[in-house]
């Protein structure tokens, strides 16, 4: 990969909302990570030779899918005592059903199966998201106004209750 097409890139991620990028080419493999994900800073690039005969496959991380994999993690390790409510598809999650009203649901709130916990904004539609378990909710995995990707988990629901 010419010095030209790697600067480039550097530049591209350092202007963008891009964290990581990793690009592979018959030549070579570039990785290109910003070092702290809330400062600006110039990002770091690793070269390494690619295997033989592997086509240009990027890679691209944005806030919202490190945030995501964030939020999978916690609920993850919150899995143990409770269950995953997993959003069923993209779009932007919200508490409360209108501006400025009532959360649906606080962390201990009892929840039963069918009830609504949530909404996720997806083309102008606000679309309830229910409960598919009773108990109580445990923890709230992502913000109001938070974009949320396919199966991203939202809440965790004690079961024991």
């Amino acid at each position: 990969m010419d010095l030209r097409k790697l600067k480039t890139l550097i530049d591209l991620v350092s202007e963008s909302n891009i964290f990581e990028l990793e690009i592979t080419e018959a030549d070579g493999k570039v990785r290109i990570v910003k070092a702290d994900l809330h400062a600006v800073a110039a990002p770091t690039v690793t070269l390494a030779p690619a295997p033989a005969a592997v086509a240009a496959t990027p890679v691209v991380r944005t806030a919202a899918t490190i945030a995501a994999d964030k939020a999978e993690t916690e609920a993850i390790a919150a899995a143990e005592t409770g269950h995953i409510v997993k959003s069923p598809m993209v779009g932007t999650f919200y508490l409360t059903a209108s501006p400025g009203g009532k959360p649906l649901v606080e962390i201990g709130s009892a929840v039963k199966a069918g009830e609504p916990v949530c909404i996720i904004e997806a083309m102008k539609i606000m679309n309830e998201i229910e409960a598919d378990e009773s108990g109580t909710i445990a923890k709230i995995l992502c913000e109001n106004g938070q974009a949320v990707e396919f199966g991203q988990p939202l809440f965790v629901i004690d079961r024991r209750s």
